[in-house]
């Protein structure tokens, strides 16, 4: 309630200064400009798309090591130390890249953080200079942001200029979308048939040499995770064919065992019945 009182009184205080000193002021909706900014939605619709891919593969990878954790529980019984320490730390892997996934998409420099500015920075300042172009030339003191923290508790329409700046925003783009034609009809008019040079050559081959060399290094990681892997399950293969093998000898000791003692045991009747 204080609060309230407070920016009542500031309003009232701005109001009267503003009318003293015959101030010029408008507003805008922020949130109305960028729903009618088609880039703006393109870059939202790119960026929603990117977050859901990069949630999903999270998911997937959580998905994995919560099976790879179920497995160790019910197989734990029948694997050897070295076995258990094996898919322990092949888990703690996994989670620590989960980790580095995480942080890597959506840390304080993430990826989301990057795409965010690289798709939404642009579109946000041609806002911010549409608002300035429009402010100097009616000659605005305060331009307002309707959903800014300033609560607004009255707003005359008559101040609102989120159309003007939206119409500002598209005679600039067509006006660049011009200069972009003209500028490439000038270039194709201009720019004569090279072929490439022996630097250019050169820096293209080294570059393409680096992203095979990434490929490699890549397929390799993947592959010596593979034979982990098969290494592992090798192991568990042969521990449980060493158990059933011992579970067969002990059969074979026990059914010889008693066979034997069947045979004395029919030899001490005949003798005594002898």
């Amino acid at each position: 309630m204080k609060k309230i009182f407070l920016l009542v009184v500031l309003l009232f205080s701005v109001t009267t200064f503003w009318s003293q000193r015959n101030q010029i002021i408008a507003y805008i909706d922020m949130e109305y400009i960028l729903e009618n900014v088609p880039e703006y939605l393109q870059a939202q619709n790119t960026l929603d798309s990117k977050v859901s891919k990069w949630r999903n593969k999270l998911d997937k990878q959580a998905r994995h090591i919560e099976v790879l954790k179920s497995d160790l529980a019910n197989e734990k019984a029948i694997l050897t130390k070295d076995l258990i320490e094996e898919k322990e730390e092949e888990i703690t892997i996994k989670q620590e890249e989960l980790r580095r996934l995480e942080s890597l998409y959506f840390g304080p420099k993430g990826d989301l953080f990057l795409v965010r500015k690289q798709l939404v920075k642009p579109i946000q300042d041609q806002v911010y200079n549409a608002i300035q172009s429009i402010a100097k030339r009616k000659k605005y003191d305060f331009v307002f942001e309707k959903s800014s923290d300033l609560i607004m508790l009255y707003s005359n329409k008559k101040y609102d200029i989120s159309d003007l700046v939206l119409s500002t925003i598209d005679r600039t783009r067509l006006s660049n979308q011009k200069e972009a034609e003209k500028k490439k009809r000038r270039e194709k008019k201009s720019a004569p048939n090279k072929e490439l040079t022996q630097r250019q050559k050169d820096i293209v081959a080294k570059k393409e040499e680096a992203d095979t060399k990434k490929k490699d290094a890549a397929a390799k990681k993947i592959a010596d995770k593979e034979a982990k892997k098969k290494n592992i399950a090798d192991k568990r293969k042969a521990l449980l064919k060493k158990r059933e093998e011992k579970r067969k000898l002990l059969r074979a000791k026990k059914e010889a065992l008693r066979k034997k003692k069947e045979e004395e045991k029919k030899k001490e009747e005949e003798k005594e019945n002898n």
